[in-house]
This record gives C-alpha cells, sequence and structure tokens, in this order.
C-alpha cells in the first residue's frame, strides 16, 4: 500500500508544483482561466502559494510527518472543492476537468495516507 501511497503523492506533488509555478509566472492560461471565472490576477500569488504549500506538506508527509502530510491532503482537497464552486459559479464548465483532476489526485493522496 505504501507503494501506491507514494506513487499517487509524487503526481500530486508535481502537478501541485508545476500550477504553483505557472500561478507565480502569470502563465497566459492561467491569466485566461482566471479571468474566466472571475478570480482577480492580484490573488495569484496566494493561490500559487497555497499550492506550493500543499505540494511541501505531502513531501513531508512522505518524508515521515505524517500528520502535516494529510493536513496538506486536506488543503488541497479543500482548495480544488473551492476551485470547482468558483468554476460553477461562473457558469465556466469547459476546463473543469482540471481543478477536477487536481482534486482527484489531492483526495487520493489524503484517503491512501489514511489507509
Amino acid at each position: 500500500m505504501f507503494i501506491a501511497y507514494a506513487v499517487v503523492t509524487v503526481i500530486t506533488i508535481a502537478a501541485n508544483a508545476w500550477i504553483a509555478i505557472a500561478d507565480f509566472a502569470r502563465a497566459k492560461f492561467v491569466l485566461a482561466n482566471s479571468a474566466e471565472v472571475g478570480v482577480p490576477q492580484s490573488w495569484l500569488p496566494m493561490l500559487g502559494t497555497l499550492k506550493a504549500a500543499g505540494a511541501a506538506g505531502l513531501l513531508l508527509g512522505l518524508l515521515g510527518v505524517q500528520f502535516i502530510g494529510r493536513a496538506a491532503a486536506i488543503g488541497l482537497v479543500l482548495f480544488f472543492i473551492g476551485a470547482i464552486a468558483v468554476h460553477i459559479r461562473a457558469r465556466v464548465f469547459r476546463n473543469i476537468v482540471f481543478p477536477g483532476s487536481f482534486l482527484v489526485l489531492a483526495a487520493a493522496s489524503l484517503l491512501l495516507a489514511v489507509a
């Protein structure tokens, strides 16, 4: 079971680190998506920091600080539930699969961490 947890969590870490970097760099697709769902550009550094903190927390969980890893997974699950809610509120469904994918990864990391 640890191998499944490790693999899923490493993928979740990589995905969240990548999207955090994209937020910090103000990548074109990030700017376009945030404008489409009504998230101000001024929020991007905070959102990137939350994603990066989640990735760092998951890494700490893998390294043995289990309560931090679980807390990070819970935080990421809540974060991406919020992202999906923002997409639904804005009625932007064409790219809702992206926050949905991040949510699935975070939830899988959490479930495997507590199993």
